[in-house]
C-alpha cells in the first residue's frame, strides 16, 4: 500500500482567533477534558518542529511527488505550530504550570535530537500515527465538543484534517530512505519505536493534564484518576483506538490501509 495518488497536501495559512479559550474550561465547560486538549496542545508547537527536522534531514534523497508533499508537510506543521502557540498564549500562565510542562517537552524532545536523524524520523512517524488517529476520531464522538466556541472548534477541526492529509508523508520519506533494508527490519525498528513512544506519549499526556487539573484544585491523585478515565474509560478517546493502533504492527502496514478519504473531503468543503 503507498499514498493514493489523488491525494494532495495542501498548506493553509490560516489564523484562528482563541482569546475565548481564555481562563474557561472552553471544551463543553468540562474541566478534565479541556486540562486533556489543553496539555495535548502544549505538545505541538515543540513537536511540531521536531517533526519538520526530521523530514527535512532527507529532504535532498526525495524526488518526485514525495519531494513536493514533503514540502508541504513542512509548511503545514510550521502553521500548526504557530496556531497551537498562539492558543496556549492564553493559558494563564500565573496560575497554570505551563513554562513546567513546556519545559519537560523541549527536554524529552533534546533527547531525542540526540539519537540521530533516523530515530527522530522513527519517533515522528509513531506520532504521526497518534495524530493521524485521533484526527479521524474528530468527528466521532460529537457531544464532547458540545459548548465549545466556534473558532476553537474549527481550530481543532482544520488541524484534524491537515493531519489527515499528510498522515503518511513522513511514514513514505522513511519508506523511501529505508528501501535498502529488509521489510523485517523495517517492521521490527517501527514496532520498537512504537512502543516507546506510545508509553511515553500516554505517560506525558496524563501527567501535563493532572498538573493543569491540580492547579485548579483537584488533588494529585484524584486528577491523574480523572484523566486516565477520560482517557480510558468514558469517553476513552484512547481506549477507542484500540484496532487502527494495534493495525500499525501488521508486516507491511501503511497508515492509508485505513482509507478515510470520504472524512477528508468532507472537512475540505469547510477550509480548501
Amino acid at each position: 500500500m503507498q499514498t493514493p495518488s489523488d491525494i494532495a497536501v495542501i498548506p493553509r495559512d490560516i489564523h484562528f482567533r482563541t482569546e475565548s479559550a481564555r481562563g474557561t474550561a472552553w471544551l463543553g465547560g468540562d474541566p478534565v477534558a479541556t486540562a486533556v486538549f489543553n496539555a495535548l496542545s502544549l505538545t505541538f508547537p515543540d513537536g511540531e518542529r521536531l517533526f519538520i527536522d526530521s523530514v527535512r534531514a532527507f529532504r535532498s534523497r526525495l524526488q518526485g511527488k514525495l519531494a513536493e508533499d514533503a514540502r508541504a508537510f513542512i509548511a503545514q506543521e510550521a502553521i500548526h505550530s504557530r496556531e497551537h502557540a498562539s492558543l496556549n498564549a492564553h493559558l494563564d500562565r500565573s496560575h497554570y504550570p505551563v513554562e513546567r510542562i513546556e519545559g519537560s517537552v523541549r527536554r524529552r524532545l533534546a533527547f531525542l535530537r540526540g539519537l540521530g536523524p533516523m530515530r527522530m524520523l522513527g519517533v515522528t512517524i509513531a506520532l504521526e500515527h497518534f495524530t493521524a488517529m485521533l484526527a479521524d476520531m474528530f468527528d466521532s464522538d460529537p457531544q464532547l465538543w458540545d459548548g465549545t466556541p466556534e473558532e476553537i472548534l474549527r481550530l481543532w477541526r482544520w488541524h484534524a484534517m491537515e493531519e489527515t492529509e499528510h498522515k503518511a508523508v513522513a511514514f513514505d520519506v522513511f519508506n523511501d530512505v529505508t528501501k535498502n533494508w529488509t521489510p523485517r527490519r523495517r517492521d521490527r525498528f517501527r514496532a520498537r519505536v512504537m512502543v516507546l513512544v506510545s508509553v511515553h506519549f500516554t505517560l506525558d499526556v496524563i501527567r501535563f493534564a493532572a498538573a493543569l487539573l491540580e492547579a485548579d484544585g483537584a488533588g494529585r491523585w484524584r486528577a491523574r484518576w480523572q484523566v486516565t478515565r477520560f482517557l480510558f474509560g468514558e469517553p476513552g478517546i484512547f481506549r477507542k483506538l484500540g484496532p487502527r493502533y494495534r493495525a500499525w504492527y501488521r508486516p507491511g502496514f501503511h497508515p492509508w490501509d485505513y482509507d478515510n478519504r470520504a472524512k477528508l473531503r468532507e472537512w475540505r468543503q469547510q477550509f480548501g
